[in-house]
């Protein structure tokens, strides 16, 4: 079964940094994207960077210049280094795999969450 396992949140303050990790585990296939989505009290979940295996990312507007995520293929392991964070940071982040095992077929997993405060 696949799982993930995040890793790296906590408290920090405005301006500050803080690293993100996914471990998947299981039976993945090598061509994949993985990413971070989070979700802020009273808000929907949104899509904060992506990652595909071959290289392709997407970030939020939101995050561009200030986030970076990459991922060691060899290691199914996903990171998000997030600098001069802010208060509307704050937010749960979730780490997310996804696949296509067969056309229009999606396989998806999710991590538990991790809780990223920023104080100001």
């Amino acid at each position: 079964q696949v799982q993930l396992a995040e890793s790296g949140g906590g408290l920090v303050q405005a301006g500050g940094s803080l690293r993100l990790s996914c471990a998947a585990s299981g039976s993945i296939f090598s061509i994949n994207i993985m990413g971070w989505y989070r979700q802020a009290p009273g808000k929907q979940r949104e899509l904060v960077a992506t990652l595909a295996s071959g290289g392709s990312t997407n970030y939020a507007d939101s995050v561009k210049g200030r986030f970076t995520i990459s991922r060691d293929n060899a290691k199914n392991t996903v990171f998000l280094q997030m600098n001069s964070l802010k208060p509307e940071d704050t937010a749960v982040y979730y780490c997310n795999l996804r696949w296509w095992p067969l056309r229009d077929v999606r396989s998806e997993y999710w991590g538990q969450g991790t809780q990223v405060t920023v104080s100001s």
